[in-house]
């Protein structure tokens, strides 16, 4: 007697019954193998499962309830100023990233002025193609403001942010609020005169807040008056933080975008 478990399911026997091409056997035989042990196929089951319900129990679109077709065809170039935002924030992070490899957060005296200052101007002036990677960089980011910030208001105009799409419209909101930090701690990176008062600016901002404005302003520029810990912080919010943080947000939008479908408008 076989102390062997006993399969529920002869899958080599069903197998062997069907004219199965090589890559249809290797691609059953390895689902097959990670089934036994991940249960995939259950895992797989179920969210098709949730996937109809959740679908089935959306209301319809204004096109689908009132037999609109095309009435509102006017309004549909403006649909796409998600998608818009979202390819600018993609280009910003790429180039960002490519350019994070020549630069270097640093107050530190160098031959014109600080070291982040040289850096940035090693990549404008000595750098292959790197007056153009920075171009880029800074114009996506400038679409992207003027992306989302168009993209609220065709929202809030179209209605799109009424029930059942409220949390959208706040996750919304704060994609919005870190897009404005996005670019005011990449306005301070090359540490010039504009980036210099601008961060004066953002002290003395953080200073009129009640109660908590000195706890905020030591917080985010490491003290009252501007310093290497400030640019360091900038440099850490802007390379480390928020890029996790606001791609995960976009991801839970879209999705939820995806889950309830698009708003005609109202």
């Amino acid at each position: 007697m076989s102390l062997e478990k006993k399969d529920e399911y002869d899958h080599k026997g069903w197998m062997k019954e069907k004219d199965l091409t090589p890559i249809e056997s290797a691609f059953l035989t390895t689902l097959i193998w990670l089934d036994t042990r991940l249960r995939i196929v259950d895992y797989l089951e179920l969210l098709e499962t949730l996937y109809y319900r959740v679908n089935l129990q959306m209301p319809k679109s204004h096109t689908e309830q009132y037999n609109l077709d095309n009435k509102f065809w006017y309004w549909y170039p403006l649909y796409t100023l998600g998608l818009f935002s979202t390819l600018a924030y993609v280009v910003a992070a790429i180039s960002g990233a490519l350019l994070g490899f020549y630069y270097s957060p640093s107050t530190a005296a160098a031959a014109e002025a600080t070291v982040a200052y040289d850096s940035i101007a090693f990549i404008m002036r000595d750098l292959q193609f790197g007056f153009m990677l920075r171009s880029i960089h800074r114009w996506s980011a400038q679409v992207m403001v003027a992306a989302v910030f168009l993209h609220m208001l065709r929202v809030y105009f179209t209605g799109a942010y009424k029930e059942p799409r409220e949390l959208n419209w706040l996750i919304g909101i704060v994609l919005i609020s870190l897009t404005m930090v996005f670019g005011y701690t990449g306005y301070l990176l090359p540490w010039d005169q504009l980036a210099f008062w601008a961060g004066q600016i953002g002290v003395e901002m953080s200073l009129s807040i009640p109660l908590a404005g000195e706890w905020v302003a030591q917080l985010l520029f490491g003290g009252f008056s501007l310093s290497q810990a400030t640019l360091q912080r900038m440099y850490i919010l802007h390379v480390f933080l928020l890029p996790f943080v606001v791609t995960t947000l976009i991801a839970i939008h879209i999705g939820i975008v995806w889950v309830q479908g698009i708003a005609e408008p109202h």
